[in-house]
């Protein structure tokens, strides 16, 4: 892509006691999330989550796949793919 940006695959727990990234599940990234799926609720924590901890607004984070799914497929603008797995892993508690 134009921007540098390419997709990766993350792993969604709704309904978590607390939003943080666990580990990898698979080649996915596991996240955790809080909120329930109702809504679309757990996707946009999920959109605020990754934008905070990569340093870019929730519209650099696009949801390409997976909106009604556990596994999902994340765009973000301005970050390699195995970049950003990189930086959301260097996270995990």
């Amino acid at each position: 892509m134009a921007d540098g940006a390419q997709t990766f695959e993350v792993h969604v727990q709704p309904r978590a006691s607390r939003t943080e990234v666990v580990s990898l599940h698979g080649t996915r990234v596991k996240i955790r999330v809080r909120a329930a799926p109702a809504h679309g609720a757990a996707n946009k924590e999920l959109i605020a989550f990754v934008a905070e901890h990569l340093g870019v607004p929730r519209a650099a984070v696009h949801l390409v796949s997976g909106s009604s799914s556990r596994r999902k497929r994340l765009r973000v603008e301005g970050w390699d793919a195995q970049a950003a797995i990189s930086h959301l892993l260097g996270h995990v508690t």
